[in-house]
């Protein structure tokens, strides 16, 4: 018999009895338990992985990273192969973290020096994806297939430092060491279009630098009618599919709804651990697209899309601390103001810092054409009481458990784990100095505040000048963010557009 420690809980449910640990030499002697990559919890989640599959025949499983744009990465192992990458991880190439939008290599990659400022990249060689089977769902679109969500090591065994997944968990984890959590809620807007052709043609074709033409698409609802209930009901279909899919997911689907312009819908989700949402954001927008898609439509976060000029999308990202002994959010005012004096800290930080974290918040050329005003999107540095046009809305009060900031200024196709951790910085760098807001705003599109970034551009320059993140995150991942997004832009910049064509062709 085994012998049982005063606490009888499993090592896996944060007890002292047995461990979870497989004792299979060939599962102890893999990459992933060489290492120590995985805690009792995910080797208790790795044993009920295995028996699912066998259990529902999965035959396919796919292991994806976010890279740094928020866009998944994976390979797909046949099952046969399933075990070996539980136990090893899967290798995949390093440059694909050293790309902009479009796939194209912003750093040397193939150079022994590849200019990115830490070892590990050189040759494009190898990185390993290494699975957290804690992330492993059934998906119910694509049939015997499931997913699993990775984090990055090098062949050593070492940290990938541009991981952003890694990065939130870092944030997290030092927040943590103060006794404190971070809940964050998500509100993502998104656009479905009708596909008029779904078949490629030539043009669609794309190569590193230079996307492939759009895809044929057309509206779906008219617009100009929030909530309207019978133009949601004409697309009851699409609703029922993703209700469908994101619950088989056990994602925390909160609400669908017909948002206000054309084609516009939003999906909100019940707020809960930071890490846990920043990973159900990332499977939530590939459960919407691949939805869509094998029902004829086109869904896209892409926040101001051609046809939809009048509305765009956005990511509303709530967000509170609470204490990890109590639970008790220490948001809440004892009296008086909406906040308490550590929530004010907290949000004179998020003001603060907001210019440099908008490459985070706001990570494409298309997002900064969402600021404009009386648009319900944010068009400078302010905030206000419940104020949907500033661009940090206090929501709560005395007495309310729910008391929490939302920041209005994000896009949806925002890396989850970033523009998180960028909140999680800027708010704690303001606790850290005990900054001071500035009054509430009554007025958000009137008022005497800074104007938020126009330009990724822009954006960047800030965010490379603002010490706060150099201190979280180092100066090789921001130098590394920034060199990407400023090779997007300036490839931007070289564009010539339609725009242009117009203006001055017939004219000079």
């Amino acid at each position: 018999m085994r012998e049982r420690n005063v606490d009888e809980r499993r090592v896996s449910d944060n007890g002292g009895g047995v461990s979870a640990r497989p004792m299979l030499a060939k599962d102890r002697e893999g990459f992933i338990g060489r290492h120590g990559l995985w805690t009792e919890a995910q080797y208790a989640a790795a044993g009920q992985l295995r028996r699912v599959m066998d259990e529902i025949g999965i035959e396919m499983v796919r292991f994806s990273f976010a890279d740094q744009h928020g866009i998944l990465r994976s390979k797909t192992i046949a099952r046969a192969g399933v075990d070996a990458a539980l136990r090893t991880g899967v290798t995949a190439p390093s440059s694909l973290l050293l790309k902009d939008t479009s796939g194209q290599s912003v750093f040397s990659v193939f150079s022994a020096d590849t200019g990115v400022g830490v070892g590990g990249f050189s040759g494009a060689g190898d990185i390993v994806l290494v699975p957290d089977p804690r992330t492993f769902r059934v998906l119910p679109w694509a049939e015997r297939t499931a997913w699993i969500l990775c984090d990055l090591r090098f062949p050593d065994g070492s940290p990938v430092p541009f991981c952003s997944r890694s990065l939130l968990r870092g944030r997290l984890e030092a927040l943590a060491e103060g006794g404190l959590g971070m809940t964050v809620g998500a509100e993502l807007e998104f656009h479905v279009f009708r596909m008029s052709d779904g078949d490629l043609q030539v043009e669609h074709v794309a190569t590193p630098g230079r996307p492939g033409g759009a895809i044929d698409a057309a509206p779906t609802t008219r617009g100009a009618q929030l909530l309207h209930e019978e133009s949601l009901d004409g697309m009851q279909p699409l609703v029922d599919a993703l209700y469908r899919g994101i619950t088989l997911l056990d994602l925390p689907l909160r609400s669908i709804e017909l948002e206000f312009g054309a084609s516009q819908f939003e999906l909100t989700m019940e707020a809960g651990d930071a890490g846990d949402i920043a990973d159900a954001v990332m499977l939530c927008r590939m459960a919407v697209r691949s939805i869509a898609r094998r029902l004829g439509y086109h869904a896209t976060f892409m926040s101001r899309p051609q046809g939809a000029e009048g509305s765009s999308t956005g990511w509303h990202l709530h967000q509170s601390l609470y204490d990890l002994t109590t639970g008790v959010g220490v948001f809440v005012p004892e009296d008086g103001p909406p906040l308490s004096p550590m929530g004010r800290s907290y949000l004179a930080g998020l003001l603060a810092h907001a210019a440099g974290a908008a490459p985070l918040t706001t990570p494409t050329v298309n997002g900064y054409k969402r600021y404009q005003p009386f648009s319900l999107a944010p068009d400078r540095i302010a905030w206000g009481i419940d104020n949907k046009g500033a661009m940090i809305r206090a929501v709560g009060g005395v007495g309310d458990p729910t008391t929490r900031l939302e920041n209005r200024s994000g896009e949806p196709a925002a890396n989850p784990y970033l523009y998180i951790a960028s909140q999680l910085i800027s708010g704690m760098d303001g606790i850290a100095r005990g900054l001071t807001p500035p009054a509430p705003t009554t007025d958000p599109y009137r008022v005497d505040a800074p104007a938020l970034p126009e330009s990724l551009g822009a954006a960047v320059d800030a965010f490379v000048a603002d010490d706060a993140f150099r201190t979280a995150l180092g100066d090789a991942v921001v130098d590394w963010y920034a060199t990407i997004k400023r090779a997007e832009f300036s490839r931007y910049l070289r564009h010539v557009s339609d725009w242009e064509q117009r203006e001055y062709f017939s004219i000079h």
